[in-house]
């Protein structure tokens, strides 16, 4: 019988509780969790049946002894949890953004490296049964040589969702640490992770949002956006992030001669005429997804020169775990293959701390919105 990896959570909110249900559905005994509020850590520790609660991460820790930690609080939290938890040999897995930048991120990863504990990096939504069948029908060659990719998403979110860590570049938030990490990692896994050049522009044109107390899910975030807002009384909390990127990026593809040219276009406050996807174009074929992270249904436009609806294959659609929400299901499927790497499996490559380090720097880059070429002068 395969012994049980002990984990230990730290966050209690949406994240936390569906890392500590993927891990359990990974076959690990979550021992603790940890938050920032008692009463707060203590009830979904009750309503969880976790035995261990507690506000102090070291102190948990030590009574714990986990061998893997999860990281599941925004991105301005991990740098020194990840960092005790390595310092004592954990086995570290990390939603996205790894931290809120690139020094921190460069830190945590050579220091898991030099201690030799295995990382999970929870850009995840690569394990969404039309992205697998995608990354399934390139490798064999149905559309040819992979030239382009397109990754198209409008998200139209309420001006009005209270302030909060979302909204703060030193809390992790942002649209490029909290959506492109995510569709970076899809084209990644479909057709290559060498990146080779990027550039991009960035725009907060959102401003500000209102302070509102008592706000702890992220998932029930709207259900507190204020009734009125020209009440006097209330308070504003002012973005110092982007909420819309566009981002070109050319990828060195096993499957290619030629460098593969990827354009990710993101408007967080805008509305969606059509439908949010992602398309892989080839020199005979492409392959379309609908949805922002390519989640729903797949076309294949082939030598027939039309596009056609194909089912998930049987061989894929039994791997992904049976739990409802693709957040959910992507977890699952990560936290399963790395449970089972540090049990001893072989699974397939996954990404780890090496892919959280490179796209935190990347996001750097990008935020300094200094590849522009001045052609004012011009005439």
């Amino acid at each position: 019988m395969t012994r049980k990896l002990k984990v230990l959570i730290s966050g209690t909110g949406f994240a936390g509780q569906g890392h500590a249900d993927a891990f359990r559905g990974a076959g690990a005994d979550v021992v603790g969790i940890v938050g920032r509020t008692e009463h707060v850590t203590r009830h979904v520790a009750e309503n969880m049946a976790i035995p261990y609660s507690g506000t102090n991460w070291q102190e948990a820790l030590a009574a714990c002894k986990p061998e893997i930690v999860s990281i599941a609080t925004p991105g301005g939290a991990h740098f020194d949890p990840i960092r005790q938890a390595i310092d004592v040999g954990c086995h570290v897995f990390c939603d996205k953004p790894m931290t809120d930048s690139a020094d921190t991120a460069v830190q945590l990863c050579n220091l898991a490296q030099d201690k030799g504990v295995k990382t999970a990096y929870a850009a995840s939504f690569r394990y969404t049964p039309s992205v697998l069948h995608a990354r399934q029908l390139v490798a064999s060659g149905a559309i040819g040589e992979p030239t382009e990719i397109e990754c198209i998403s409008h998200f139209n979110l309420e001006r009005e969702i209270p302030f909060g860590w979302s909204h703060r570049k030193n809390d992790g938030g942002g649209r490029l640490n909290n959506n492109f990490t995510h569709t970076l990692s899809i084209v990644a896994s479909v057709v290559g992770d060498k990146i080779l050049s990027i550039s991009g522009d960035v725009r907060d044109d959102l401003g500000r949002a209102p302070i509102v107390e008592g706000v702890h899910n992220f998932a029930t975030r709207r259900d507190f956006i204020p009734t009125d807002l020209n009440d006097p009384e209330l308070k504003w909390g002012h973005s110092d992030v982007e909420w819309s990127y566009t981002v070109l990026a050319r990828l060195k593809s096993p499957l290619a001669e030629n460098p593969v040219s990827v354009l990710f276009k993101h408007g967080g406050l805008v509305p969606r005429f059509h439908e949010d996807h992602i398309v892989f174009y080839g020199t005979r074929g492409a392959i379309y997804l609908k949805g922002h992270y390519g989640s729903g249904q797949l076309y294949l436009y082939g030598a027939d020169k039309t596009w056609t609806a194909l089912p998930v294959p049987q061989e894929i659609a039994k791997t992904i775990p049976d739990v409802k929400g693709e957040t959910e299901q992507c977890w699952h499927y990560l936290a399963r293959e790395f449970v089972r790497d540090i049990l001893g499996d072989t699974v397939a490559p996954y990404p780890t701390f090496t892919e959280g380090r490179q796209y935190q720097q990347i996001i750097d880059l990008i935020r300094k919105n200094d590849t522009w070429t001045d052609v004012s002068h011009l005439v």
